[in-house]
């Protein structure tokens, strides 16, 4: 029997990622676009592959050194379109291959790409979601400028105007010079056709199944909203843009439309709260858009099932039959297929399991859909509607056999509910391999995002875990108050409560553990977003923690308000308000006022180029700890890095970044942190 290897930061480097599955309707393969990092050039590459739903072995369709992906089948199940950057580093053109593998040829060739698309139910033609170029100064003719599809991307050295927000977007920058607009593509010549026009975006769209309509989701024109979005509905006049039609109106966000076989319902997801993260499942009655006056009209959409069911963004499946629709449901901090019957809003759990479920492809038979957990590696897996007879499908990341996976455990905590009570919260507990319950290891605490998100369970997300629990550490990721997917009022008690409410959860669950013998006083904190925020207040406000990591926080309220690309809509949910209004409230939330208290030592990792917590919070915090002079500090910048920079960055600065994590965890969390603390200051 061959030796477990303990995890390595190298592993990085064979963790294989299906970012995207499609399946045949009636067919028994599915494809899939899996994407790899390459350490030779410091990027990512994406292949197809199809794996047969009946057990044959798995086949690669493209071979090329770009990254193919986003593969969908064509209606005849003949070929394959797929994005590809293979002409063009950077900008993805559709491509077509046949359904047995061979050459692939170009189908478009538009200026800047193609960012998403479908294909009409009758084959002939492809709806495609295309960024166009627009001259800022020449805003007022926006419903007027029409060459923006022939344009080359501006440069990015030219002035940039601004005269509305949101005008920046984490990932792109700038983006008030480009528009994203509906294109017709001819599946034969690739000619494209602009279908709509505008100062607004279009995020996502769908077919009608007679191929004479589609539903889509855009951006507002409307000033001060123009980042909420509604479902629209497009009438098409041969291959011209005929008559359209706003459907959602009391939505702030409205996502992923998808139409019912029948042609009878459009489902789609969103909230109504400005600000809110949690999405819920809304149903559009077709045929009863246009009847009535405009208040009768509005109550065509109506909620599906209850507001509580949380649904992970992503496309919406119909059964066949217009009766049910599939999803991926946020529940209870695990991600599971559920289906929810149209128009009645029953809800039924198909797959789940301690994991979490990801991608998710259906056609009147089978779900193929990706799983992960803490101490299994994300694969592909089918299954039928009912859930049952589900069989793994794929083995990319095979090397997790010669690995020494962790112990992993979803216990329940009992916390103050910070009400005077106490509640019990979910959390993940990792152990090292072997390790016996009277064996008290070192602890990594993990905070999540959001606030109104939960424990992520993958290994691109936080390879630490794995690599920690192999050098001997325990790691705790806990869904304390404020967490999604537990209802709503749980997530909402956060609000004005930032880590004045589950500051105290963390701290009650370490106490659990050292009461039970499993980790001792060698305590660390670690997080990212809304994590590094918690991360930065646990360590202003107690001295438990020997080491912190902070990433990418909110470290000041007020700042990060004007200046995320999205704190001006998402902070003043999350306070209540309008800084003029909650000023003092920001400033007691916010790290910057107590940061100065800390005396653990604390690394900061920021991607340069972060526009959803800009590169200022972790300069504010890192220099006003330096200042104080009473903790150790260092700060990490990575250029051209995003918010994700250590999830989804170049390999190089997410190896980096875990190197970093590892090596400040183990030199102070056995160091007494004082005397250390006193040397570095001098």
């Amino acid at each position: 029997m061959t030796s477990r290897q303990a995890f390595s930061i190298d592993d990085l480097f064979l963790d294989q990622r299906i970012t995207d599955v499609h399946l045949a309707a009636g067919g028994q393969q599915a494809v899939c676009a899996v994407r790899s990092p390459s350490r030779a050039d410091d990027r990512y590459r994406s292949a197809l592959w199809c794996f047969d739903l009946g057990g044959a072995p798995p086949r690669r369709l493209t071979h090329s050194d770009s990254r193919d992906e986003a593969p969908r089948w064509a209606p005849d199940g003949s070929q394959i379109a797929f994005l590809s950057d293979r002409a063009e580093t950077g900008t993805s053109q559709i491509h077509l291959i046949p359904a047995d593998g061979g050459e692939s040829r170009a189908l478009t060739r538009l200026p800047r790409g193609v960012g998403s698309f479908a294909w009409r139910p009758q084959g002939d033609l492809l709806l495609a979601v295309c960024p166009v170029s627009v001259d800022p100064d020449r805003r007022a003719d926006a419903d007027e400028i029409t060459e923006g599809a022939q344009a080359r991307a501006r440069d990015t050295q030219l002035p940039q105007l601004v005269w509305r927000t949101p005008y920046k977007a984490d990932g792109t920058g700038y983006e008030l010079d480009t528009r994203h607009h509906l294109f017709l593509i001819d599946a034969d010549s690739g000619e494209a056709t602009q279908l709509t026009h505008g100062p607004f975006n279009v995020r996502s769209a769908a077919w009608a199944p007679d191929g004479e309509r589609i539903c889509l989701s855009r951006t507002r024109e409307d000033a001060g909203f123009e980042h909420c979005t509604d479902i629209w509905m497009l009438s098409l006049d041969g291959r011209q843009a005929g008559a359209r039609q706003r459907l959602s109106h009391r939505q702030s966000n409205s996502s992923w439309p998808g139409w019912s076989p029948d042609g009878h319902w459009i489902v789609f997801s969103g909230s109504v709260e400005d600000g809110d993260a949690q999405q819920s499942l809304w149903l559009i009655d077709v045929e009863a858009v246009g009847k009535g006056d405009g208040n009768e009209r509005r109550t065509s959409v109506q909620p599906l099932g209850d507001e509580s069911i949380e649904v992970v963004a992503g496309e919406l499946h119909w059964h066949r039959d217009s009766g049910a629709v599939a999803f991926v449901q946020a529940h209870l901090g695990l991600q599971r297929i559920a289906s929810i019957a149209v128009p009645g809003g029953a809800l039924t759990a198909v797959v789940g399991g301690h994991r979490h479920v990801d991608r998710l492809a259906c056609n009147e038979r089978d779900l193929v859909f990706t799983a992960q957990r803490a101490d299994a590696a994300c694969e592909l897996h089918r299954a039928d509607w009912r859930g049952e007879g589900e069989t793994p499908l794929s083995r990319l990341n095979d090397w997790w056999d010669r690995r020494s996976v962790p112990q992993v455990e979803l216990r329940r905590f009992n916390v103050p509910d910070g009400r005077g009570r106490h509640e019990e919260i979910d959390g993940w507990l990792l152990r090292p391999a072997g390790v016996r319950d009277d064996e008290p290891t070192p602890l990594l605490v993990d905070i999540h995002g959001g606030p109104a998100s939960y424990a992520m369970l993958s290994f691109s997300t936080h390879a630490y875990w794995q690599v920690m629990a192999s050098r001997g550490w325990s790691v705790l990721a806990l869904n304390t108050v404020g967490s999604s997917s537990y209802g709503r009022d749980f997530a909402a008690r956060l609000r004005t409560r930032w880590g004045e409410l589950d500051l105290p959860q963390v701290l009650a669950a370490i106490d659990d553990l050292q009461a039970k013998g499993l980790v001792d006083e060698r305590l660390a904190i670690i997080g990212g977003s809304y994590g590094g925020y918690l991360s930065a207040w646990a360590i202003g406000h107690c001295r438990r923690f020997k080491a912190a990591v902070v990433c990418a926080p909110v470290g000041n309220l007020e700042s990060h308000f004007g200046t995320s690309d999205s704190g001006y809509y998402a902070d003043a949910y999350s306070i209540g308000g309008e800084p003029k209004e909650r000023r003092a409230l920001m400033a007691r939330l916010s790290p910057m006022t107590s940061i100065e208290q800390a005396t653990t030592p604390a690394l900061f990792l920021q991607g340069k180029d972060d526009q959803r917590c800009p590169v200022g919070q972790s300069e504010e915090l890192y220099t006003k700890l330096r200042r104080c002079r009473r903790a150790p500090c260092e700060m990490v910048l990575y250029p051209g890095g995003d918010h994700h920079v250590l999830t989804t960055g170049k390999p190089s600065h997410r190896r980096d970044g875990l190197q970093r994590i590892v090596d400040w965890l183990e030199r102070w969390v056995d160091a007494d942190s004082q005397a250390d603390s006193q040397a570095d200051a001098a």
